[in-house]
């Protein structure tokens, strides 16, 4: 059986919706996701780069993060006729494991706790398919990366992309 690794934020949990709110709420800005298309939020407010960065580390962050639409949907066919681990960089901010951890619980109760792999480096996951967000981790990584589309990915290539869930459906259960 094929073994896909899939990434949880911003492939399964929508971080940038709920950053945006944050930092436009407290810098009273109007800054949308396409804003953010080819950056982050934090390289276009270098002067607040900390702070904005800061978000992320609050240990309630993760835990009320929208799910990202269909993604709970194609993860449960998925779970049936491959291997799914959800592969998140949680040891970036290690405040984050309790709630990402209740998170995957509440929105993907079809999957096991052996399904969830809280590490830093993705090299290390030993996959022949990793989904991600961020190119970064399939440097060294064994298997096949897949992009996930994101504002700030929209410039990369190179890689095989696919731009929401329905298309993820579509390349592997086609």
């Amino acid at each position: 059986m094929k073994r896909i690794a899939i990434d949880m934020d911003e492939v399964m949990a929508d971080l940038h919706k709920k950053h945006l709110d944050l930092f436009n709420r407290d810098y009273n800005e109007n800054l949308t996701t396409d804003d953010l298309i080819g950056t982050r939020l934090w390289k276009i407010r270098p002067h607040d780069a900390d702070d904005i960065l800061a978000y992320v580390d609050d240990p309630t962050f993760f835990r009320d993060l929208e799910v990202m639409e269909g993604s709970r949907e194609v993860i449960k066919e998925l779970n049936e006729s491959f291997e799914i681990y959800i592969t998140t960089a949680a040891m970036e901010h290690p405040s984050s494991f309790a709630a990402k951890y209740e998170w995957l619980k509440e929105h993907f109760p079809f999957l096991s706790d052996s399904q969830f792999v809280f590490c830093g480096n993705k090299s290390i996951i030993h996959a022949d398919y990793l989904i991600d967000d961020s190119p970064r981790h399939f440097k060294n990584f064994r298997g096949e990366g897949i992009l996930f589309s994101a504002p700030h990915n929209r410039y990369e290539s190179g890689y095989v992309r696919v731009e929401n869930w329905g298309k993820v459906r579509k390349y592997f259960l086609s």
